[in-house]
């Protein structure tokens, strides 16, 4: 990210009269703990080195003026504080035109328009969260640029209000949450239902977190997403017609072993089973990590993608290959897909020393199957929405 290009063509579109204030807002991957979150259980996520720029400078009218330097090619797109109504030919700008708008329906004072610049490096299509770091840089920029003093956790559910109602994306909560409450070197054990969080920290020793993209765009995502709430629907209905439970999130295993007679269609089962293992492999992550045990947390991490390929059947060849492959190579102690599945993103969990030979033999290898080649990234664990300096 070249800090002298973006304040330049901050300053040749809008020249401002005033200082340029900086905001950054990371990406995010989710550890483990993935489809559980609808189930009513836990996720492990992390906000990422990677991440959403916003440059921006009060206006002395009521106009707000974005540009981004991902989508040059809109130009400035310009809109007014007292009309922000969702506009399809705004593209990439009704994410922050979302964020404005909640900010005064909840009734928070903004006398005056703004300029601001976007700029992204999270890569397109990933699976990193892009939509909702871009949500979380545009709210720490009002609470600076205004004056407003909003608590954190608001604000998350702020954005992801936005996200659902404005955009018009059926998401949880996760993504708003991981980017706005990160915390360098650590993860957040998250609870989606009732908010509880805590951090752990991720003390990988002498291993790294390498994120590897499949270059699969997500083409199958959403229709499947809903069909496996379905399905899991369905199973939770047929358990809850003996156990009273609200969420697929509230059985042990044990609990799920002796009950799971009750739904009696297989497929449902599977996803079933896949919500519950996969909650307390999300819990015992936790502890892994407390204990030093990256060995364990690795092994967790295999164990998840085995559960999302064979019982919630969401990876597809692209991934499984990548994992795989990734898996056959020294120095790597786990790997899984990340985030709804069916392309996007794998983790992997390797040994800095083996870095460059892993990234290597997984090109050529994932090539030779797919027909085309991984693209990977190298994040450290970041700390969530915030100013900076540039």
């Amino acid at each position: 990210m070249n800090k002298e290009k973006l304040v330049r063509t901050f300053t040749q579109l809008f020249q401002p009269n005033e200082p340029i204030q900086t905001f950054f807002a990371p990406g995010r991957i989710n550890l483990i703990g993935e489809h559980t979150d609808y189930n009513g259980g836990h996720v492990f996520p992390a906000a990422i080195s990677f991440g959403t720029y916003a440059l921006a400078t009060k206006r002395t009218d009521r106009l707000i003026k974005l540009y981004s330097m991902n989508f040059e090619e809109t130009g400035i797109i310009t809109a007014e504080l007292d009309n922000l109504a969702y506009n399809k030919a705004d593209h990439w700008a009704n994410y922050p035109k979302g964020i404005v708008d909640y900010f005064i329906k909840t009734g928070m004072e903004l006398d005056y328009g703004f300029n601001v610049l976007f700029y992204g490096d999270i890569p397109n299509g990933a699976g990193l969260s892009s939509s909702a770091s871009i949500e979380l840089a545009t709210g720490v920029m009002l609470e600076s640029l205004y004056q407003l003093d909003l608590d954190r956790i608001e604000l998350v559910k702020l954005a992801q209000k936005v996200e659902n109602q404005y955009i018009g994306v059926n998401c949880g909560i996760m993504d708003q949450f991981a980017i706005g409450m990160g915390k360098k070197d650590h993860g957040i054990l998250l609870d989606c239902d009732t908010l509880t969080y805590q951090y752990a920290p991720v003390n990988l020793k002498d291993n790294t977190i390498l994120i590897m993209n499949t270059n699969k765009r997500r083409e199958l995502a959403d229709s499947k997403y809903n069909e496996r709430r379905s399905e899991c629907e369905r199973a939770l209905a047929a358990l809850q017609t003996k156990l009273p439970i609200n969420s697929l999130g509230e059985l042990s295993i044990d609990q799920f072993e002796q009950h799971q007679a009750l739904i009696e269609n297989e497929t449902e089962r599977k996803r079933a089973k896949h919500a519950v293992y996969e909650n307390q492999r999300t819990i015992d992550a936790l502890m892994k990590l407390k204990n030093d045990d990256i060995i364990g947390f690795g092994k967790l991490l295999t164990a998840s993608h085995r559960s999302l390929q064979y019982d919630y059947e969401v990876t597809g060849i692209e991934l499984d290959t990548l994992v795989d492959v990734t898996l056959s190579q020294e120095g790597v102690l786990g790997a899984r897909m990340t985030g709804a599945g069916f392309g996007g993103c794998a983790i992997a969990l390797v040994a800095n020393d083996h870095v460059e030979k892993i990234m290597n033999n997984v090109i050529v290898n994932y090539h030779e199957k797919i027909g085309y080649k991984p693209t990977f990234y190298q994040a450290t664990i970041s700390d969530g929405a915030k100013q900076i300096e540039l």
